[in-house]
This record gives C-alpha cells, structure tokens and sequence, in this order.
C-alpha cells in the first residue's frame, strides 16, 4: 500500500489504513552482564502488578539489598543459556513473530515486543501507527491469565494510547489455556519428544511459573487456568500429570507444590524417570532453559533420579505457528481474512 498523496498542500501525509499485530512477551536483558541485567530487573521488580508491596516499604528493599546482591547471581545465570542471537527469550519471540508475519502476508504487520526491556511496547505501537495501523491486536503470549503478566501488558500498551492524539482501534488476545488448538500442539510436543527418549518417564511433570498464593485469594484466575491446562493435556494424552510451580522469590506464601521440592520428592515416591513440560511458557527463557533444564536437572538426579528429559517450549515449531495463527486469526474477524 501507498501512502495517501491526494490531500491539501502542508496536510500531513497519511499512510494507507493498515492492520498490526504485536506479538507480546515478558522481556529481557540488553546483555548478560550485572549492569543490564540490573537495568532489567529494576524496571520488573518496580511494577506495581509484579510486586504489590506498598512503594513506600518495597522501593528501600528493592534499591537497597536486591538490586546490589542479585543482579550478579542472575546475570551468571543468563550467561549459561545465552546465544548469539541474545537470550533465548529474545530470539525465539523475535522468530514466532518472523513466522507469523510470513502467515498473515500482506494481510497483517505482525512485530513482537517486550513489557520490560526491548523492543518496548510503547515504542512498537508508535511505530505501527505511524506506518499506518489504525487497528492493532495486542496478543501476550500467556496462555494463562495474571495480572503479572498479561494485564500489565496491557496496561503498558494502553499508557501509551493514553499520550496518542490519533489512537488506533485495539483488540487483545484472551488468555488461551483451555484453547484445543494450544492443547493438541502441547500433545504434539510432548509426543514427539517421547519418541526421542531412550527411556520410558515413570512421570510427567508439568511446571507453571509461581505467583504469590495471596493474588489466588484476591481472584487473579491464573491457578484456576494452570490447573484447567493440565486437566487437559491431561486427557489429551491419556496419562496423568503431575503438576508444581517454579520460580519462587521473597518470604510470601506462594502456590504450592514447589517445583523444587517436587523434584526432590519425586525420586523418594519411586519416580526416577522424569519428563517436564512447561505450558506456562510460550518460548524457553531463563525460568525454562537455566532453571528447570540445568539447576531442575541437578536437584532430580542429587535426589535420586536416573533419568531426566524436558519438553521445549512450543517456541516457533511448526505446531506453535498453526495454533497461534489459528487464534490471532480468529480475533481478528472482521478485521482481515487470511489466506
């Protein structure tokens, strides 16, 4: 499309009407190094839906001990899994949106961003307006919902119409946990990874990211969504799951059981032959790769295993790009009609 040529002479050019879509993840380090990952965990931990501590008493904590002691411990971590591409977050969202984008064609501008770090959400949907998107589909690649994570995503996006004299339209992405397009590319995952292993799993392990027990009490549906996908999957599959969650931080209560004391536990009830799928995570990060793949290797084999497996993220597998086509298409009806 071109750019309207036919206005009165000093009008401001007007691009063509367009359709965007922004592809949305959590986000990541610049570099792996105490310095951006500081920078990083500065902008995360300062969000009011991630922390909900009053600023008053978690602004001291956050700049005083936290932000001098764990930049150094995460950016070793981050160390472990980058490539040179960046971190594996960064590369994979970046491709799921390249794939997308090669779906929708000339249908669609589908980009990719990041709430914290970049490429920033208010920079992207800036820059989308500006080529001319006057419709934008926000789609945070969660499946399940939280305030952590997909309503401040959208918070971040809205801030930004807020400063817009010419917003476009927006529509958002709902969470997809109980999506059968989502859970038959989790089956395919997993069954493809089973024909890899030179071992039968006595289990199969599904961890979620963890969220503070009191945002459950407070009506955030994100236990309630996790528990749904493995019910499903669960069928799906036709064999139990076992289910944890990871990535605790801070004193609070958080949704039990642990990931890491499952798989201490695990071993001691018999199971020595582990497989771990992580339906929480719409692409292999830090939480997946370093914590779960090496640190939840250690712990499982210290405790007694023998064998230990994980299930990559759906990242950009073919099964991932046909099931998020197939839902980014539907919430654009009426919008475009993709090939």
């Amino acid at each position: 499309m071109t750019e309207n040529t036919h206005l009165p002479n000093g009008h401001p050019k007007v691009a063509s009407p367009k359709i965007g879509v922004v592809v949305i993840n959590l986000g990541t380090p610049d570099a792996p190094t105490p310095s951006a990952v500081k920078r990083y965990l500065k902008q995360f931990l300062s969000d009011r839906r991630v922390v909900e501590i009053p600023p008053i008493i978690w602004q001291p904590i956050l700049r005083g001990i936290i932000l001098n002691v764990r930049p150094k411990k995460s950016a070793h971590a981050y160390q472990q899994v980058w490539t040179d591409k960046g971190s594996p977050l960064a590369a994979i969202t970046a491709a799921q949106a390249e794939a997308l984008q090669q779906h929708f064609g000339d249908h669609a501008v589908v980009v990719h961003a990041m709430r914290y770090g970049r490429p920033a959400i208010g920079d992207v949907i800036r820059k989308l307006k500006a080529q001319g998107c006057e419709r934008i589909l926000l789609a945070p690649l969660y499946p399940q919902y939280s305030g952590a994570t997909t309503a401040t995503a959208q918070d971040e996006a809205f801030r930004t119409l807020m400063e817009m004299r010419w917003q476009p339209a927006i529509r958002t992405l709902p969470p997809y946990h109980d999506d059968p397009a989502y859970i038959e590319a989790l089956k395919i995952s997993v069954e493809k990874r089973l024909a890899t292993l030179d071992f039968v799993p006595d289990a199969i392990l599904a961890s979620f990211h963890g969220m503070p027990t009191r945002t459950l009490e407070l009506g955030d549906p994100y236990h309630c969504h996790c528990m749904k996908t493995v019910r499903l999957l669960s069928e799906a599959l036709g064999r139990k799951l076992e289910v944890s969650f990871q990535s605790r931080f801070g004193r609070a209560k958080w949704l039990e059981p642990s990931t890491e004391q499952t798989l201490i536990n695990l071993p001691q009830n018999n199971v020595r032959k582990l497989l771990v799928i992580m339906p929480g995570f719409a692409a292999d990060c830090l939480e997946t790769v370093e914590e779960i793949g090496l640190r939840g290797q250690e712990s499982f084999l210290a405790a007694g295993g023998t064998h230990y497996a994980l299930v990559e993220c759906l990242n950009d597998a073919p099964e991932s790009i046909d099931f998020l086509s197939k839902i980014v298409t539907r919430e654009l009806a009426g919008w475009i009609t993709a090939d």
